[in-house]
């Protein structure tokens, strides 16, 4: 699994580990890890304080690949924060998104009520059809108010 990670110098250990900042989660999407959680790094490893990182680790926690976080959070500047995209611009597409929902589901409720209303107008030219149909049947079978 891929994290991002900052690099730390443990006094007591005398050695770097890594804290563990982010983990990804799908394709674009990422959660923090809110709970301080490191990866010690061994005594032969010498980096330096505070550098972000990429760390890969395997399911048994252990390290398969690391490398320096500073193309991915300029790819991420160049995607994300160049193009002007803000909190407050993404707050306001969520609500333009939510208000145009709304908009479609009254649309759809209001159809939904045109639909019935010409489906009881269709029932009702029905029943006036077979009742015209009755009378002219029963007009035609000799039932004529001049003959009698």
């Amino acid at each position: 699994m891929l994290y991002l990670a900052q690099v730390h110098k443990n006094e007591f250990l005398e050695q770097y580990q890594l804290r563990l900042l982010a983990r990804k989660e799908a394709e674009n999407m990422w959660a923090t890890i809110p709970e301080e959680a490191f990866i010690l790094l061994g005594k032969s490893s010498a980096m330096t304080e505070k550098l972000l990182v990429l760390v890969e680790l395997s399911p048994t926690g252990d390290i398969e690949r690391l490398e320096d976080a500073t193309n991915w959070v300029l790819s991420l500047v160049n995607t994300y924060l160049s193009t002007g995209i803000t909190p407050d611009f993404l707050t306001q597409e969520k609500e333009r998104a939510e208000q145009w929902r709304q908009n479609l589901t009254l649309q759809n409720q209001d159809l939904a009520r045109r639909s019935l209303e010409l489906e009881a107008r269709r029932e009702q030219i029905q029943a006036l059809e077979e009742s015209l149909k009755r009378e002219k049947s029963s007009f035609s079978n000799g039932s004529h108010p001049e003959e009698s």
